[in-house]
C-alpha cells in the first residue's frame, strides 16, 4: 500500500479567494458548472428557474464539513466535488426521482485557492452531467477566521416523472429486501487512508468518489418498490430507519449479503486480511457508498441492479441478521456500532 499525497489546497496565494473576490470566484465556478436540461434560467440572476414537468419537486440537502466528511490531503478538489454531488443525487434517486439541479452554499477561508474551488465545481459538474443536471445557483461566504475549514451545503432538486414517491414507510411483512450498488467499499477505503496509505486504489477511490446506482431508483419505483432509502450511514443503520418508519422487522440474510457484497474476492478482502479485520463489518456498518436499499412485494421481478438480501417480517420494529439481533452481529464482526451516528 502506498502513502497518500501531501496536503494541498491551502495557503495565502495570489490566486486566492481573498484576492479574486466573491464575484470573481462565482464567475470561475460558474464557468465549470455545466448546464441543466431543466433550467430556463441558470446561474447569474437572483435565482434560477427550472421547468417542473411533473408538477412536484424532490428536494434534499446535505452538508459536508472539512475534517469530518473529507480531507484535502486525502482527496483532490474534483474528488470532493464528486462526493458532495453524489450524496445528494443519491437521495433523489432513493425517492424514485431523477435529479435536475444542484444549489451549492460554500463557506471557505479567504486564502483558499480559487483553483481548488474550480476543481470542486468541475467534480460536481462531472457527477451531474450523466443525469442532465448541473449546479444552477448558490452562495459563497467567508468561513469563521479561526475555523480554517471548508463547508459545502448542497441542495439537490429532482423530478418524479409522474411516479409516486417511494417512502421509507411502505414496507410490509412478506416483502423482499433488496439492494442495488456497492456496500462497504467506502469504509474500506477510509480504513486504508486512516492508516496512512492510498492503495489499493479501487478501495480508496470508492471512498473519494462513491458511485451510487442512480438509475436503480426510478427503476425500483417503476417495478413497484414499497419502500426505499439511500444507504449513507451503513446498511444496518439505514435498514433500521426503514424498519422504524414502516413498523416492521427487517431481516438481512447473512449468506445472501455475503454473496452480493463479498464475492468474488477483491480489494476489500485483501485489505481486511492485511489489517486483520472482518470485511463483513464494513458491509454491515460502513456508510457513504450510497447504495439503494428497497423492499418489493413477494414474487415481484426485481429491476436491473437489485439483488435479494433478506425479507420483511411482522413484529416490533428492528433489524435482524439471519434471525439474530443486529447488535449481537455488530459485536461479533468487530464493528463498534451499527453505522454512522451524527454527534456521536
Amino acid at each position: 500500500m502506498t502513502r497518500p499525497r501531501p496536503l494541498v489546497g491551502r495557503g495565502d496565494l495570489a490566486d486566492s479567494v481573498r484576492v479574486v473576490g466573491e464575484f470573481g470566484v462565482i464567475a470561475r465556478v460558474v464557468a465549470r458548472a455545466g448546464s441543466a436540461e431543466a433550467a430556463e434560467v441558470g446561474p447569474g440572476d437572483d435565482a434560477a428557474v427550472l421547468r417542473v414537468p411533473d408538477g412536484r419537486v424532490v428536494a434534499t440537502t446535505d452538508v459536508l464539513v472539512e475534517g469530518r466528511h473529507f480531507r484535502r490531503d486525502w482527496s483532490s478538489a474534483e474528488d470532493v466535488g464528486h462526493k458532495a454531488a453524489a450524496a445528494n443525487l443519491a437521495d433523489v434517486a432513493a425517492m424514485g426521482g431523477v435529479a435536475t439541479a444542484l444549489l451549492v452554499g460554500l463557506a471557505c477561508p479567504a486564502d483558499t485557492p480559487t483553483s481548488w474551488l474550480e476543481g470542486v465545481a468541475a467534480g460536481m459538474a462531472a457527477e451531474c452531467a450523466p443525469l442532465g443536471a448541473a449546479v444552477v445557483g448558490g452562495d459563497t461566504v467567508a468561513s469563521a477566521p479561526d475555523s480554517g475549514s471548508v463547508v459545502l451545503s448542497v441542495t439537490a432538486l429532482g423530478d418524479l416523472g409522474g411516479r409516486a414517491p417511494v417512502l421509507r414507510s411502505g414496507a410490509r411483512p412478506g416483502d423482499v429486501l433488496a439492494v442495488a450498488g456497492r456496500l462497504g467499499w467506502s469504509a474500506c477505503g477510509l480504513a486504508v487512508l486512516r492508516r496512512g496509505f492510498s492503495s489499493p486504489i479501487a478501495a480508496v477511490a470508492a471512498h473519494r468518489r462513491p458511485t451510487p446506482p442512480y438509475a436503480a431508483g426510478p427503476g425500483a419505483a417503476d417495478a413497484g418498490a414499497t419502500a426505499m432509502c439511500d444507504v449513507s450511514d451503513g446498511l444496518l443503520a439505514d435498514a433500521g430507519h426503514l424498519a422504524e418508519s414502516s413498523r416492521v422487522v427487517v431481516d438481512v440474510d447473512r449468506a445472501a449479503l455475503v454473496r452480493a457484497a463479498l464475492e468474488p474476492l477483491g480489494p476489500m478482502q485483501q485489505v481486511a486480511a492485511a489489517l486483520g479485520v472482518d470485511p463483513l463489518a464494513w458491509v454491515l456498518t460502513g456508510g457513504e457508498d450510497h447504495a439503494l436499499l428497497a423492499t418489493f412485494p413477494p414474487g415481484a421481478a426485481l429491476p436491473e441492479g437489485f439483488v435479494t438480501i433478506g425479507e420483511v417480517r411482522a413484529g416490533d420494529p428492528g433489524v435482524l441478521v439471519s434471525g439474530e439481533p443486529a447488535a449481537a452481529v455488530v459485536t461479533a464482526v468487530g464493528a463498534g456500532r451499527a453505522g454512522h451516528v451524527h454527534f456521536g
